[in-house]
């Protein structure tokens, strides 16, 4: 049976009760409901909730992937590093079954002229640099796509699927080529074009873009009934790969591919239409193929919306400047990855929006490396605690614990929060580090008091930080907290383990006997801190001293802790470089205010460096003609009068503090 009980507060309260059984009270609802995802969906430019197509737990996914002609560079990491992020939220954190589609663009104008430049096939070309696109992926830790399609095995179904837009009135043959009709589409009351980037049409730059390198505007003006209309099918040129076709020997275009190769997949996965709930790319390919990409798939399926979420990775810049060859700032991935590892460039990309706009350079990945390691401290601080335990020690909460848990409890809501609002990482990244210096602020109270910490409370902290960074892609499956520190997982013996400890200790046991024998007791300390500081690091051991106590002994993964060596000591060096730098700059400003003001005017040159800015100067001492022997006129004299004034200040100022 069930009861109503007059409601105390706004919400009534039910209560139920079986036979024999004491009444039972439903929960009340939460007056702020848990928070769920929203996504910044570009077909809306807005963030909108995200619901799959199938009303379950299934998210089918296509991305653009990388056109094969070329080393990978940070741009690239930029996309595909930040929606492995993404994909591993949707799957760790939302517990989505995500369907990863990823092309291939093995035919294109790109490669077909670089092929030609450096005399080799076109496959043989993009086979070569779609394999080294691989190992950059799983350098860097992104997970491969689940389904993989190259361009060149789609040719029949490109072929048929572009018959089928004709057909339907939407392309039309010229020439041996084929083109979209973007008037006739546009203008049919179930579509629309440019839903992405409206301003983009008739954007003659960016439509030639879009046509690729070998296709100047002069192979279009007598076969496209309009400006806006775009190549489904190219007619070869001679030297160009071609395939048998309806329209005759050619290629596909550049939009085509991905339509017919994500449609054909998502089909055989049993969505209507080939339809999708996500597709994402680089911003820079919103227009033209992006929409040109959804123009001809809505034309061939007859639908008005084949891409549910559309969303779109950020630019990447080098120190404010577009990535180029030309500027000399062109970044590919095993470079970076040569400098810093692909967690520390993991780090740096969670710490900035996967849409927004990011600088990479020396103090964005300071920066990063700078947080891998309070991570790192944090998680050897906690496994310092672990280790120290003992089945007997206080479990009970005080205030202290209690202040520590609710951090615990603020930490866990407020990444939920931020990854619900359109997987917000640099939030999170924020609040799991206000967790991590909550639980370095309960250690120190404690071994200040000098009374043991809690344990589970700090294992508490420790197991969530971890659980986010496992979903991150940060720290591999298994194992409890922290990062991994290698070592055992290959299987070696008990003897290869220790052997290189052992050698230490007995290299070190020799030198300190030796040291006693000789009396020589200053010698002691320094083998102490060479143990320290040069021989166990490279074995993995940190050791950190600790006033009035033994100190203890913390595991990292000895390459890491080389790495962080070097990058610490290059950080030093650019700093010390930028210094001097600074140094020499006041010294040489404050050697040009010692000069004399009317001397001064004579020294000023024009901004090239090197020209005299002025040539005859009066008995005054002042300035009377240009350079050119011309004389100044009103304007310019008022102007080597104020150039006098502001040396003169400057030369009494030196002078004063010489005197001093």
């Amino acid at each position: 049976m069930s009861a109503f009980c007059p409601p105390t507060g706004s919400s009534p309260v039910i209560t139920f009760s079986g036979p024999g059984m004491p009444p039972w009270t439903v929960p009340p609802v939460p007056s702020k409901p848990r928070a769920e995802l929203k996504m910044m969906n570009s077909l809306t430019k807005t963030k909108v909730p995200f619901t799959t197509l199938s009303g379950k737990n299934d998210v089918k996914w296509y991305m653009c992937g990388p056109t094969v002609y070329d080393a990978s560079h940070m741009g690239h990491a930029r996309t595909y590093l930040g929606f492995d992020i993404i994909r591993r939220i949707l799957e760790g954190w939302f517990r989505y079954d995500v369907s990863l589609v990823m092309n291939i663009t093995d035919i294109d104008d790109k490669i077909i002229k670089r092929s030609n430049e450096r005399g080799i096939g076109f496959t043989e070309l993009a086979r070569h640099w779609e394999v080294e696109y691989l190992k950059d992926m799983e350098g860097l830790g992104v997970k491969p796509p689940d389904v993989m399609t190259r361009v060149s095995e789609f040719m029949p179904e490109i072929t048929e699927y572009i018959s089928n837009i004709i057909a339907k009135g939407f392309a039309y043959e010229a020439n041996g080529s084929v083109y979209f009709d973007v008037n006739k589409f546009h203008g049919d009351e179930k579509h629309c074009y440019c839903k992405l980037l409206p301003t983009g049409m008739g954007n003659a730059e960016l439509l030639a873009e879009g046509e690729g390198v070998l296709s100047g505007a002069s192979d279009f003006v007598d076969e496209k009934k309009a400006p806006n209309d775009f190549a489904l099918w190219k007619k070869s040129k001679e030297g160009e790969p071609s395939w048998d076709s309806p329209f005759g020997k050619g290629r596909p275009g550049w939009h085509i591919e991905c339509s017919v190769m994500a449609s054909d997949v998502f089909k055989k996965m049993g969505v209507e239409d080939g339809k999708m709930d996500i597709h994402s790319g680089g911003v820079d390919l919103k227009f033209p193929h992006h929409d040109n990409e959804m123009a001809q798939a809505e034309a061939e399926a007859g639908c008005s919306q084949w891409v549910n979420y559309f969303v779109h990775a950020g630019h990447l810049h080098i120190k404010g400047f577009k990535m180029s060859k030309s500027l000399k700032n062109f970044i590919t991935i095993q470079q970076a990855l040569e400098q810093n590892s692909a967690r520390q460039i993991r780090m740096c990309f969670l710490l900035h929006k996967y849409n927004d706009p990011m600088d990479y350079g020396d103090e964005t990945m300071s920066h990063a490396v700078e947080r891998e390691t309070a991570f790192n401290k944090f998680f050897q601080n906690v496994k310092t605690v672990l280790r120290a335990a003992t089945k007997d020690d206080i479990a009970k909460w005080a205030g202290e614990e209690a202040k520590l848990g609710k951090a615990i409890d603020d930490c866990k809501a407020a990444v939920h929060d931020a990854l619900c609002d359109d997987f917000d990482t640099p939030t999170v990244m924020s609040s799991l580090q206000n967790l991590v210096n909550a639980t370095n602020l309960y250690l120190q109270a404690k071994e200040k008091e000098g009374v043991k910490p809690v344990v589970l409370v700090v294992r508490s902290a420790g197991v969530y930080v971890t659980r986010v960074f496992k979903v991150f892609g940060l720290v591999p499956e298994g194992g409890d907290i922290g990062f991994p520190v290698g070592g055992g997982e290959g299987g070696e013996s008990k003897e290869d383990l220790l052997a290189p400890f052992l050698d230490a200790v007995l290299d070190f046991r020799s030198a300190i006997r030796s040291a006693a024998r000789d009396k020589d007791f200053s010698s002691l300390l320094k083998l102490c801190d060479g143990l320290r500081d040069d021989v166990l690091p490279g074995l993995g051991v940190q050791l950190e001293d600790k006033e009035g106590s033994k100190g203890v002994w913390k595991l990292a993964n000895p390459e890491d802790i080389k790495r962080q060596k070097e990058q610490k000591e290059q950080e030093a060096a650019r700093k010390a470089e930028e210094k001097a730098a600074r140094e020499r700059e006041a010294a040489e400003k404050e050697k040009a205010n010692l000069i004399a003001p009317l001397d001064f005017l004579k020294t000023l040159t024009l901004d090239d460096g090197k020209t005299l800015k002025y040539g005859n100067f009066g008995e005054d001492g002042m300035p009377t003609h240009n350079n050119e022997g011309e004389e100044l006129n009103k304007n310019q004299t008022k102007k080597a009068k104020k150039e006098f004034e502001g040396q003169k200040k400057k030369y009494e100022k030196a002078m004063a503090k010489q005197s001093k």
